[in-house]
């Protein structure tokens, strides 16, 4: 692609997508492939991971030779701040730290020569973003797969984000294909932050059983909610729910929270389904643009098709 953004010019990207991250989907491996198709890849860490687990993983992201990000969760953070040394040690190109009190974390990452974005879901969360200190905003819209906020769908929330901040914007939510990534460059993004679109692809983490449920699901087949947060007794903040496939456990609890918060079982019973391979109990977190994730494919061949937004943006010239 000739296209050039913030994005592409500060990360010496040749496509202007960055792999979002994906706690247990991308790993340093996915990451690495990302980033050496020319984009720039991502290391999802969850609440479980260990420090020791985060420096493995940026060894074999940094193996590239190529700019590669880490994704955090601000509300795990202070369970285990041992985690965000980790990240700082490793010096990756770009850190993601979002859901929870972030605005502590900015100063220090920045001060370590990284660079800081956080995921908005409104625009109010996009200024506080801004006032925080951070290099750049994810808009990230209702749309998109795992946790975030469910208010806005990403292109309206793109439009104000983009009036209300001076910082680069990146789009999240529902962008899987090269007219996605075309539309939003289109609308004055700096470029996509993609997480559906690689989840088909050969060097994620997912379990076979959960990639299989990914490649058959239908643009119609997520769902939103708190239901596998309460289940598992994970403590995210209330206004970050998830968006999953859905399956027979969302379906039997959805609207009976309180209930599922003292059915004792419910943890245990979330992790031997996850364990055998059950996904009609166990979560397998997508987004909206699942429905064109339909076969297996190298994270470069994801990337590569992404390329042809140069094709649709100048087709009128």
């Amino acid at each position: 692609m000739t296209i050039r953004t913030w994005l592409t010019d500060r990360f010496g990207l040749t496509v202007p997508v960055v792999g979002a991250p994906m706690a247990g989907v991308g790993a340093g491996r996915l990451a690495a492939a990302v980033s050496r198709a020319g984009a720039l890849g991502m290391i999802g860490v969850s609440g479980a991971v260990t420090p020791a687990w985060i420096e493995e993983q940026a060894g074999e992201a940094a193996a590239s030779g190529r700019p590669y990000g880490i994704g955090l969760i601000a509300w795990t953070l202070a369970r285990d701040p041992a985690k965000l040394d980790a990240v700082l040690a490793a010096r990756p190109a770009l850190v993601s730290v979002s859901f929870g009190p972030y605005a502590e974390h900015v100063g220090k990452l920045r001060a370590a020569g990284i660079v800081v974005v956080t995921q908005a879901g409104t625009t109010e969360e996009a200024v506080a973003a801004e006032q925080a200190g951070v290099d750049a905003v994810v808009a990230r819209g209702g749309e998109g797969g795992g946790h975030g906020r469910n208010e806005v769908a990403t292109l309206p929330l793109l439009q104000s984000v983009l009036d209300a901040v001076r910082v680069p914007v990146l789009a999240a939510g529902g962008i899987a294909t090269a007219r996605g990534l075309a539309a939003v460059l289109a609308a004055g993004a700096e470029g996509a932050w993609v997480g559906t679109a690689f989840m088909g692809c050969a060097e994620t983490v997912l379990p076979p059983a959960a990639a299989e449920r990914v490649l058959a699901a239908a643009e119609t087949d997520t769902a939103y909610g708190r239901v596998f947060d309460v289940a598992q007794r994970l403590d995210w903040p209330p206004e970050y729910g998830g968006r999953a496939l859905r399956n027979a456990f969302f379906e039997r609890w959805q609207g009976r929270e309180e209930e599922l918060a003292a059915h004792d079982a419910a943890p245990a019973e979330i992790d031997a389904a996850r364990k055998a391979g059950d996904y009609e109990t166990a979560c397998v977190y997508a987004g909206q643009a699942v429905g064109m994730v339909r076969q297996r494919r190298t994270a470069a061949d994801v990337v590569a098709a992404f390329a042809d937004a140069e094709r649709l943006l100048t087709r009128f010239h």
